[in-house]
């Protein structure tokens, strides 16, 4: 038992290769941006720590490798991860076309149950989106997940894609009775793998 905090979820975010995942982690974890970021080889994670519902939530956020040649490494990484976060970039439609590789990925490593979002990057670049609103949420609304469309540079939904996978958790996880709401001792969620 650890006294730091009630419920500890593993996120992983992952997505084609240059989205934004590495973005959008420090965007949420250090409130930070930096237009010059270097691709991800293997996984990084960092760490926050949120309240919900009267709770202490800890979030370890492991960000992947999009390249094909690292998939392998991250692939390990989906054991045991609570809430996995599909990334993909508003104004490259192939990043949009290879969600349903992700899904793959996700259906072929992750736990059944695994909380999953899908969240559309870099919405701050209107002039430059090809991939509408509506078709992604189409998409999401077919595979009963949430969808957001956020901006690490503006930070517009950053905060609300990460709180809203860690109530997806949260609820999943009361639902399926393990780190229910209410309780008075201190848990670490389960994890199906």
């Amino acid at each position: 038992m650890n006294p730091e905090y009630d419920y500890l979820f593993k996120l992983l975010l992952i997505g084609d290769s240059g989205v934004g995942k590495s973005c959008l982690l420090v965007r949420f974890a250090d409130d930070t941006y930096t237009e010059s970021y270097i691709s991800t080889i293997g996984v990084d994670f960092k760490i926050r720590t949120i309240d919900m519902d009267g709770k202490t939530v800890k979030l370890q956020i492991w960000d992947t490798a999009g390249q094909e040649r690292f998939r392998t490494i991250t692939s390990s990484y989906y054991r045991g991860a609570h809430g996995i976060i599909i990334v993909y970039d508003v104004t490259e439609q192939e990043s949009f076309n290879n969600v349903k590789q992700w899904l793959d990925e996700i259906d072929r490593y992750a736990c059944e149950h695994v909380s999953t979002l899908l969240v559309g990057n870099k919405a701050d670049l209107v002039s430059k989106k090809v991939v509408d609103a509506a078709t992604a949420q189409d998409l999401a609304s077919s595979l009963k997940i949430p969808f957001l469309e956020t901006s690490a540079k503006s930070s517009d939904n950053v905060e609300r894609a990460f709180l809203t996978m860690a109530s997806e958790i949260h609820k999943r996880l009361a639902s399926e009775g393990g780190g229910m709401p209410g309780e008075s001792t201190q848990v670490r969620a389960h994890s199906c793998c």
